[in-house]
């Protein structure tokens, strides 16, 4: 828990003079008080009694400490369910996805991990999927039918190429359809697109006509999650792509899958060696406030589908408390009150009589 205002915990510091105040009222009281009677010396000193008459200035003192930590006004993060409504997958199906250092192959591995995501979401998220590789392809435009989305994912099929900052490019125009996103660059090629794309370029002077940018990762209602064994080697530059996502406040979380070092996959009769670019990755999440991570077999990426459904579900938010804790402290004075009234029949409002 943090204070939005600390310095007001400084008051707590009254709190020991407070409770002398009291000690000091009660000797006084005791060296005044005169019996009339040895029975009523008897009825004082009796435990539950004696007990009895220190509950309410104890609760009064217990409502002043927690008024003043509701003066410091308190807050604390909280998981607070996400107003996030798509998640666009984009998949590398470029042929180094044909590699079988993750069995059955790693294309299989991520096939299989993705539809295991796909069904872990609510049933009020859309789900869309880009298959990239040297071209995008929107094999599924984002649907709550999870089973169009399951067969979509089933259905993806390699290519030639690796062009990571297409498939983010496209995610963006398949969550903005009506943007001005990325429209200079060949995104698409023969490949299906969203029907509302307008082939319009991006440029420095688009940005500034649509006026104020929002903040990085600030958008909440999609989110792009990127899989990939390779790095570019055509298409827009990855980092082109990420600022524009970043400029529309879309968090991209990447997956690099397999090994970091180089891999051999077998291309018509020929080795290719295959191999991602994680430092291009890790870019791309810093710049969006996504997340990167790395994912050597099918067992691992299966974990980070399941991680990464906690995190598009849930968000963190900075929940003030200074209202919980003025109401404890009303209830705290109140009961004192009542209390002092029912046993004492007096008043309390100062709390240490």
């Amino acid at each position: 828990m943090t204070f939005l205002w600390p310095d007001a915990l400084w008051l707590l510091l009254a709190l020991p003079a407070l409770a002398g105040l009291y000690v000091l009222l009660l000797r006084r009281k005791k060296a005044a008080l005169q019996y009339s009677s040895l029975s009523l010396v008897r009825q004082a000193m009796a435990p539950a009694q004696y007990i009895r008459r220190h509950i309410p200035p104890l609760l009064f003192m217990l409502a002043v400490s927690v008024f003043i930590v509701a003066i410091a006004r308190p807050a604390t993060v909280m998981n607070m369910p996400s107003t996030l409504r798509t998640v666009i997958l984009a998949i590398d199906v470029s042929l180094s996805m044909a590699a079988t250092d993750v069995l059955p192959s790693r294309l299989a591995a991520a096939q299989a991990a993705a539809k295991a995501f796909v069904k872990e979401q609510p049933r009020d998220v859309q789900i869309g999927i880009i298959a990239f590789a040297g071209e995008a392809d929107l094999v599924q435009a984002p649907t709550l039918n999870r089973e169009d989305a399951l067969a979509a994912i089933d259905h993806l099929q390699l290519g030639y190429g690796t062009a990571i900052g297409s498939g983010i490019i496209a995610a963006l125009r398949t969550i903005f359809p009506d943007a001005e996103i990325g429209g200079k660059y060949d995104i698409f090629g023969m490949g299906r697109s969203p029907v509302a794309a307008q082939p319009i370029s991006f440029n420095d002077a688009d940005s500034e006509e649509r006026g104020a940018k929002p903040p990085p990762g600030s958008y909440p209602s999609a989110a792009i999650v990127l899989i990939t064994d390779g790095r570019g080697t055509v298409g827009p530059p990855p980092t082109t792509a990420a600022r524009m996502a970043a400029e529309r406040g879309v968090r991209v979380y990447t997956v690099g899958f397999g090994t970091t070092k180089s891999a051999t996959v077998e291309t018509d009769g020929q080795l290719m060696e295959v191999g991602f670019d994680e430092a291009a990755l890790k870019e791309i999440a810093d710049t969006t406030h996504g997340g990167y991570f790395h994912a050597a077999s099918a067992a691992e990426l299966r974990s980070i589908y399941q991680n990464l459904n906690g995190r598009l579900v849930q968000k963190k938010d900075e929940t003030e408390l200074t209202a919980l804790f003025t109401a404890l402290a009303a209830v705290l004075w109140l009961t004192s009150a009542a209390l002092s009234l029912m046993w004492f029949n007096r008043r309390t409002s100062a709390g240490l009589t």
